[in-house]
């Protein structure tokens, strides 16, 4: 580090720190006194939060509870509780030879003998079992009440296979259909929370011992990061029960450790910088928050307003994703500029051991990524291009990707009810495991039955009873739910019911959910991306007080995103089996992505920025690079991991999230931020500043 460059990073944390209210707060929390009294107090505090609020985190119910009201699905959902048994669903009960052969008339016998009992073990009323007309299968609808939380369905389903279980020799026996497929989702997350958080702090740990070299020093981020990821998870669990919010818990502790830890590793590498040229830890430590502090208040609020941007979706699990997110990072930004400088002041410069930075030693070894970053910008636009091409390849992947699962798509280990539902559709029509529903005016039922029964797709149309002048069918598909097919057939059907003139009828269903839901993703997609790609500009042009820069930074973030959510795509469906992306994935996916990736370009300009007021942009950015590349990579790679870690949950969705998220952000970190940007700010130069000359 030279002499200039020395002076220049003194006097630019100096004037950071004349702030007068960030100057007290970070005095007081270095002091002697005042870092041990605020270790104190964010005790007394965790304990009150852990003690007096702690509550079980919301989930999400079935389709039809994640829908809102204006959707069609939902309101039949609303209109069947007028009906008797409108607050059922049945579960299917499927028996099959174990060798694929025609049932015995004996073993058909014993079956039919079984069935009464079968249903009295759930206090269901007895429903004949009707024979598949290869009369290899068997099925046995039974009606469960729906209209009580996960656990109560997923035991009453246990129940059922319990009573199912005695089948006789040589015949299988799955329970499926709609409350199967939730209480197998509800019972496969058992563990499945400690496991992700077991797997995470792993990732973490592994990771810091290799950045940090120190066997102690990655202690004190880790305990401070677990910290608020329990009070994160505290304060998210009360906002869902008060506004009555779905969200994914597994999701915000990995938010929480991946910002958390992040935070950390920025404070902490420029903490260690100051170190080498400062002999008293607590003014080194000083000049690191008041250097650090803004960027990480700018990545923060950057992530937390996009994350805000979700409220405008229409799926409530959307938008209940984004409030809780954001509660939990605003929890990790409070511990990493408040109780994490209080740690590691009263643990002092001893805590880099073996490594210790003192003044007077040996400089650091000049950066591999300013090197590497280097040789980017005297070739930049011929980096800019290569670069460029590749992320235009890997999003083109994305045309032609399915998006949207059916149900038995949706695990990422086979359950029963999975299993099941893929058997009942060999030997039946496959939408027999979920019915459509269509509620209309008694006095025009007749005629909205005559025209569901003319369209494509249809196997049978039955009447399900009358109530409060209404009348209902129920409805079978040839297609399975959340199939392309099964789609058309619902939209054929809306709309032949639809013209039925005073019927006002209404066509529900699981099959008519998940339609519903993936026009509401596509719905929201459009509306959502635009207002975070709006978020992320007015922060980088708050930050960088120029227009020119944060516009090309924004659409170089925008198509990394669009990179990752292709390359996650095809290694899915190449190389993991994926049958196509879930809905909430490409939205998600998207935000996580140009969100969290935009706290790296933050990180990193931020730096730029401050060096450019003394070496000019281009050298400034050449400096930046070789500053911040070993941190901005660990970052990085802690964060892959971290969403990887959603990769032991039992879901799809999470599974997928994990995967495009992880590749997104190593492509990001590896690619975007180390070849393009430099490449790219040496191509503009001083125009990126506009319309201010220079820093």
């Amino acid at each position: 580090m030279t002499l200039t460059h020395t002076t220049d990073t003194l006097d630019s944390a100096h004037a950071l720190a004349q702030v007068r209210p960030a100057r007290r707060l970070i005095q007081g929390l270095t002091s002697r006194r005042g870092a041990w009294l605020t270790l104190l107090l964010a005790a007394l505090v965790v304990t009150g939060i852990l003690g007096a609020l702690r509550t079980e985190p919301p989930v999400g119910g079935g389709a039809a509870g994640s829908l809102p009201a204006t959707a069609e699905s939902r309101e039949v959902s609303e209109l069947q509780t007028h009906f008797e048994g409108g607050d059922q669903a049945p579960a299917l009960v499927l028996w099959t030879r174990a060798d694929g052969g025609v049932l015995a008339p004996a073993e058909l016998a014993t079956l039919r003998e079984q069935a009464p009992s079968i249903s009295a073990a759930v206090g269901a009323p007895p429903l004949p079992a009707t024979l598949s007309e290869d009369g290899r299968a068997v099925l046995l609808p039974v009606p469960i009440d729906v209209d009580r939380s996960n656990g109560q369905i997923a035991a009453t389903i246990a129940d059922l296979r319990a009573a199912a279980a005695g089948a006789p020799a040589g015949i299988d026996v799955q329970v499926t259909g709609g409350p199967a497929l939730g209480a197998d989702v509800a019972s496969a997350f058992d563990g499945a929370d400690l496991t992700l958080l077991l797997v995470t702090l792993a990732a973490v740990v592994l990771l810091l011992l290799l950045t940090y070299r120190s066997p102690v020093l990655w202690l004190v981020p880790l305990t401070v990061v677990a910290v608020a990821d329990q009070v994160a998870g505290v304060l998210t669990a009360q906002a869902g029960a008060i506004w009555d919010l779905k969200f994914d818990a597994g999701i915000i502790s990995v938010l929480v450790f991946g910002a958390g830890t992040n935070y950390a590793l920025l404070l902490i590498s420029r903490y260690r910088e100051e170190l080498r040229v400062e002999p008293d830890h607590r003014v080194a430590l000083r000049r690191a928050w008041s250097a650090t502090a803004g960027a990480i208040v700018a990545s923060n609020v950057t992530v937390v307003l996009s994350l805000l941007a979700l409220l405008l979706a229409a799926l409530p699990s959307t938008s209940g994703l984004g409030v809780a997110s954001a509660i939990g990072l605003l929890v990790a930004l409070a511990f990493g500029l408040v109780v994490l400088p209080a740690a590691l002041a009263v643990v002092g410069r001893g805590v880099f051991w073996p490594f210790v930075p003192r003044p007077g030693a040996a400089p650091a070894r000049p950066s591999l990524w300013g090197s590497v970053a280097g040789s980017a910008m005297r070739r930049p636009l011929l980096t800019s291009l290569v670069v460029l091409g590749i992320l235009g390849g890997l999003a083109s992947s994305l045309v032609g990707t399915r998006i949207g699962l059916a149900p038995t798509e949706k695990f990422r280990v086979a359950a029963e009810s999975q299993v099941g539902a893929e058997r009942l559709g060999a030997h039946f029509p496959s939408g027999e495991s979920a019915p459509m529903v269509v509620v209309a005016d008694e006095a025009r039922i007749e005629t909205v039955a005559k025209a569901a029964r003319g369209v494509g797709g249809v196997v049978a149309v039955r009447p399900a009873g009358a109530a409060a002048g209404l009348a209902r069918l129920t409805v079978t598909a040839e297609a399975a739910p959340g199939t392309p097919a099964a789609d058309d057939t619902v939209r054929g059907l809306r709309a032949a019911v639809h013209a039925v003139a005073g019927a006002d009828a209404k066509v529900g269903g699981e099959a008519a959910e998940l339609l519903d839901a993936r026009e509401l993703a596509d719905r929201d997609l459009r509306v959502v991306v635009p207002v975070i790609l709006g978020v992320v500009l007015l922060v980088l042009v708050a930050l960088l007080g120029a227009v020119v820069g944060p516009l090309v930074l924004l659409v170089i973030n925008a198509l990394s995103a669009l990179a990752a959510i292709g390359l996650g795509s095809w290694v899915g469906g190449a190389l993991l089996g994926f049958a196509g992306l879930d809905v909430n994935v490409p939205l998600l996916a998207f935000m996580f992505l140009v969100a969290l990736g935009v706290d790296y370009t933050i990180f990193l300009v931020h730096r730029a920025k401050e060096e450019a007021a003394a070496a000019g942009t281009v050298q400034g950015m050449r400096r930046a690079v070789g500053a911040t590349g070993a941190v901005i990579t660990s970052a990085g790679v802690v964060l892959a991991a971290v969403f990887a870690a959603l990769g032991v949950l039992p879901l799809m969705v999470l599974a997928q999230l994990g995967l495009v998220v992880g590749l997104g952000v190593l492509l990001d970190t590896f690619v975007v931020r180390t070849l393009l940007v430099p490449a790219v700010f040496t191509l503009l130069g001083d125009r990126l500043w506009w319309p201010r000359r220079t820093p």
